[in-house]
């Protein structure tokens, strides 16, 4: 099963790079990592998405928390959560293929970014299985090139992860970070 971890680090240099050794060392195949800032200074969230069993992910947050610049691990597969993954895809367009691709990019609520005489690059958002169904239909058409981001997500509600960055959020675990 796949479990969506979302961890608060300190933004300093080597984190992630700690983090990821962790995963490694602890043999967890990561199949999304997305980081980025929050809105609290000095502060990154990591959204990392691993396919295992629910004991080997409550050790693996266990583990997470012994890493000196992890301020706090949510799993939130089990909760209400809003996820996203983009992507944005370079897809072949002839004169033949140009108005079905149009089409085929205002069903799937997507964007075109950039065109030219051979191509357009689609730009889509939203969770990882309308970004597959889109891939599929136009994998017939001719993909050049695809990059995705990988998934971001927040749990569903008005509470925080943290609140003002040292006190429980909507999660199991407290926070332990000192402002």
């Amino acid at each position: 099963m796949n479990h969506t971890i979302v961890a608060l680090v300190e933004d300093k240099p080597g984190v992630l790079n700690r983090v990821a050794s962790l995963f490694r060392r602890r043999a967890f195949n990561i199949e999304s990592l997305t980081v980025g800032h929050t809105e609290q200074p000095g502060v990154s969230r990591m959204t990392i998405v691993v396919d295992s069993d629910d004991v080997s992910i409550e050790r693996l947050i266990a583990y997470l928390y012994k890493l000196v610049n992890v301020i706090q691990v949510e799993d939130l597969t089990h909760v209400p959560r809003v996820t996203r993954d983009l992507a944005m895809i370079k897809v072949s367009a002839t004169p033949e293929n140009r108005t079905h691709i149009m089409q085929t990019v205002d069903v799937f609520r997507a964007r075109i970014v950039d065109v030219t005489n051979t191509s357009f690059i689609i730009e889509i958002t939203g969770d990882e299985e309308k970004i597959e169904g889109f891939v599929e239909v136009l994998r017939p058409l001719g993909i050049i090139e695809m990059v995705r981001t990988g998934v971001v997500a927040m749990a569903r509600g008005g509470a925080p992860l943290y609140v003002n960055g040292n006190g429980n959020g909507n999660g199991v675990h407290a926070a332990h970070y000192a402002s």
